[in-house]
């Protein structure tokens, strides 16, 4: 009977504790029970033990269940000043957008026909605003733009060539290749041209009997300098025109027009690309739309028409809570100064420089005292991300900490509730303010000093 260990509680008696009963209500039963019997088999199999086995072992219980329950997808901050920055998701969305995203996780008519009352189909949501917004006679919602491009190229150019600039042949995140998409979708690639110059000379040969599709596709996520050259839009559109061949193009990330980004250099834009020919243009909903992930294809009715009819759209079909934000986002564009102002990509963006330095100045923020870090306002350079604009650099602020170890304090900014991303440059620590908007700066001040606790012993003042 001296054995601590035959004095532990039973699990009925646990079980009959009020803040066990407070969990059971948050967690349920059995998940309850799970736990606590996890920390009775670790408090039998302790040696020693405090005096207080009671309180341990609702601790731990405690602790499992709170460390089973967080998500592995989390918020995060963002503090590395990429805009669109493709492993933290991406754009956010507007404020709009989230409302109608959790609105929509119900009941809704998202294949039901309220006026007729049968059935109806998803691809007519976000279809009009489109051809509003864009000028398009047509348009269809796909799971993401690497879909969109891959069911362009099944229905128009199954088992016959594609033909695709060599300069064009890219590769996007995750090591997926315009070749592999095309071959994967049933095309045959024929390449044209070489990888700095191609003339529509190069296309207007390579035409044949077997052509099935001309595909246009910006390399969004680099840059080719110096002696190179390709066609104008059209020039190619009226080729393939001319020849009765479709000509697709893959805009990636999908700027609607040029007057959005003031500043920023020369690029396609989806409204462009129609008005010069183009068939069918593809882009995602997640970069410089700034709205949730979805691939969007426009242009032709004829063409969009077949594309509703392809089996493979099953496969791509999107959620009801993304055309839910989809929707909600493009409405915000039929006034593009509420656009800018209200979808987050575009304010970060658009933002002064002096504005996000005096944001960065206004949190006040100042290392713990014992740290031995030096926490400094200074100017940065932010980027797109999301492959758009490659090489170009956003002036931009934060702040940059040094006398430190970079890597621990990094860590630690991670492991942060929330998470702080930042990034490291030179033996520094940088939290760029740009991307932290609204009052994520001050967020991101307080985990940042509470990470410098951690790893230097500060006090924390």
């Amino acid at each position: 009977m001296s054995d601590p260990r035959r004095r532990l509680p039973s699990m009925d008696s646990l079980l009959k504790r009020p803040e066990v009963g407070a969990w059971i209500d948050r967690y349920g039963r059995e998940t309850v029970k799970a736990a606590l019997r996890r920390a009775l088999d670790g408090a039998r199999s302790a040696s020693g033990g405090g005096r207080d086995r009671l309180a341990e072992i609702l601790g731990a219980a405690e602790g499992d269940l709170a460390a089973r329950a967080r998500p592995s997808l989390q918020s995060a901050l963002n503090g590395t000043g990429v805009v669109l920055h493709t492993n933290l998701g991406r754009a956010p969305l507007a404020e709009e957008a989230r409302r109608a995203q959790a609105e929509a996780a119900g009941y809704g008519n998202v294949e039901f026909a309220l006026d007729t009352g049968r059935r109806g189909s998803r691809y007519d949501h976000c279809a009009d605003l489109l051809c509003e917004l864009t000028g398009a006679g047509a348009a269809i919602v796909a799971n993401n733009n690497a879909a969109a491009v891959a069911l362009v190229v099944n229905e128009l150019a199954r088992d016959r060539e594609v033909l695709v600039s060599r300069g064009e042949l890219v590769e996007i995140g995750g090591s997926f290749r315009i070749p592999d998409v095309v071959a994967r979708s049933g095309g045959r690639l024929r390449e044209v041209g070489t990888t700095n110059r191609t003339r529509v000379a190069d296309y207007e040969a390579a035409i044949g009997e077997g052509t099935g599709l001309i595909l246009r596709v910006h390399p969004s996520n680099y840059r080719v300098e110096g002696f190179a050259a390709r066609p104008p839009l059209e020039t190619l559109a009226a080729l393939a025109r001319g020849r009765g061949i479709p000509l697709a193009h893959d805009l990636g990330s999908g700027l609607l027009d040029a007057d959005l980004l003031p500043g920023f250099p020369p690029g396609p834009t989806v409204r462009g690309s129609l008005a010069a020919g183009v068939d069918l243009a593809t882009w995602s909903g997640d970069k410089l739309l700034g709205g949730p992930q979805a691939g969007i294809i426009a242009g032709d009715p004829l063409l969009v028409s077949r594309l509703r009819g392809n089996p493979l759209l099953r496969a791509f079909r999107v959620d009801k809570t993304t055309l839910a934000a989809l929707e909600a986002t493009l409405m915000l564009y039929r006034d593009p100064d509420l656009a800018a102002r209200r979808i987050p990509a575009l304010r970060m963006l658009r933002e002064p420089v002096e504005a996000v330095e005096a944001r960065a100045a206004a949190v006040r923020f100042e290392a713990p005292a014992g740290s031995g870090a030096r926490v400094n306002i200074a100017r940065t350079e932010a980027m797109v991300g999301g492959g758009a604009f490659p090489g170009f650099a956003i002036p931009s602020a934060g702040w940059i900490v040094t006398g430190v170890d970079v890597d621990r304090l990094a860590a630690a900014c991670r492991a942060g509730a929330p998470p702080l991303i930042g990034r490291i440059e030179r033996a520094a620590f940088m939290v760029d303010v740009r991307t932290l908007p609204g009052g994520d700066a001050a967020r991101a001040a307080d985990v940042l000093r509470r990470a410098l606790v951690r790893t230097s012993g500060g006090d924390g003042g």
